[in-house]
């Protein structure tokens, strides 16, 4: 998973992304709220980690931009010396996710994350079949049914379809997508991307009179929705 870590103290962020980097995750450090933003702006995190006293932009004020501006789906966890009840009461009521005081041990760190990415993504290494409404994708054979028919997708074409699915509702940079299906953020042009949701998109149905639309982010990547009320 892609964590970014806001952490003004640089042997703070240093531990933190160790921690995560060693339970395999990747991890990328801000020092201040505002890079943050703006960065959350261009690429797409699975998770955000949080210090309260950060310069020019806190990090309550990070927690209520993106509930405001985002998708819910977005998991927040405050990592920070505040450790009062009304403190931690207040971010989450704000809607962070989890609240852990400093300091705290990289084995508990890492716990709390990966279980806080768990229930918010629902990795299950036992399922071997996820239902989106009248699709179907066996995760065993990366076969996908529609409508109880069988559909034929490249091996691309599928992990970029579940992808969208797993994440409907939430805008996908390019670059996270490049790095999710393609493994790689460099050497593939925007173009190859284009043209495989386009087959996806037109293997699927996934327009708006199917109740689904699959439709570019200005500037930024693609997102799927579903459209209520128009799914039977």
């Amino acid at each position: 998973m892609k964590i970014a870590v806001l952490e003004d103290e640089p042997a703070q962020a240093e531990f933190i992304c160790r921690a995560l980097i060693a339970g395999g995750h990747e991890c990328q450090a801000f020092s201040t709220g505002l890079g943050l933003r703006i960065e959350l702006k261009k690429q797409t995190f699975d998770l955000l980690v949080l210090d309260w006293n950060v310069p020019d932009m806190s990090g309550e004020k990070i927690l209520q931009w993106v509930r405001g501006s985002m998708p819910n789906r977005l998991p927040v966890l405050f990592v920070t010396s505040r450790g009062g009840d009304d403190d931690i009461s207040s971010m989450l009521n704000q809607g962070a996710d989890d609240y852990i005081v400093k300091p705290v041990a990289a084995s508990v760190l890492l716990a709390r994350v990966d279980s806080l990415l768990r229930r918010t993504y629902q990795t299950d290494s036992s399922v071997h079949q996820e239902i989106y409404g009248v699709y179907e994708f066996a995760l065993t054979t990366q076969q996908v049914c529609m409508n109880g028919s069988s559909v034929r997708l490249t091996p691309k074409e599928y992990e970029l379809a579940l992808l969208f699915f797993r994440n409907m509702g939430r805008p996908l940079s390019r670059a996270y997508v490049f790095e999710r299906v393609w493994k790689q953020t460099t050497q593939v042009s925007c173009r190859t991307m284009d043209a495989h949701i386009s087959m996806i998109r037109a293997k699927l149905n996934l327009r708006p009179e199917h109740g689904y639309r699959l439709a570019p982010v200005y500037g930024y990547g693609y997102r799927l929705d579903l459209l209520r009320g128009e799914v039977p």
